[in-house]
């Protein structure tokens, strides 16, 4: 079982490191100082399990990433990365505003408002 645990683990971490580069060192090292566990548990079942999975291309699941965690607005650190990430994937900047004019109709525009700052974040950083 190990073996498995180790498998998961690394093609969560590879798919991670597809979304920003550096981002698996960073996020393991958190989830380490929190428990040892944590990165195969939730790191393996979201990016493994989840997230790798076929039936959606990775370019689509940040699309709709992005427009969950907008919607949400209560995970500010989780959209910040994700916007980056679909801009990774692929996703452009026109894209990325359809998608905050789509949270505004359907999760308010104190939410819009949230992605906007975010977005405006991920925008900076494809500059830099």
């Amino acid at each position: 079982m190990q073996r498995d645990s180790e498998e998961r683990t690394r093609r969560a971490l590879a798919l991670l490191d597809r979304l920003e580069s550096g981002a698996p060192n960073r996020v393991t090292a958190n989830l380490k100082a929190f428990d040892e566990e944590a990165v195969d548990l939730i790191l393996g079942f979201a990016f493994a399990d989840i997230v790798s999975r076929d039936g959606l291309d990775l370019r689509t699941r940040e699309m709709l990433t992005v427009a969950m965690l907008s919607a949400m607005g209560t995970a500010p650190g989780q959209l910040d990365f994700h916007m980056r990430a679909a801009m990774n994937c692929g996703v452009k900047r026109s894209e990325i505003v359809e998608i905050v004019y789509q949270v505004a109709v359907y999760a308010g525009v104190p939410a819009a408002m949230n992605a906007i700052t975010s977005a405006k974040k991920a925008f900076a950083a494809a500059d830099a």
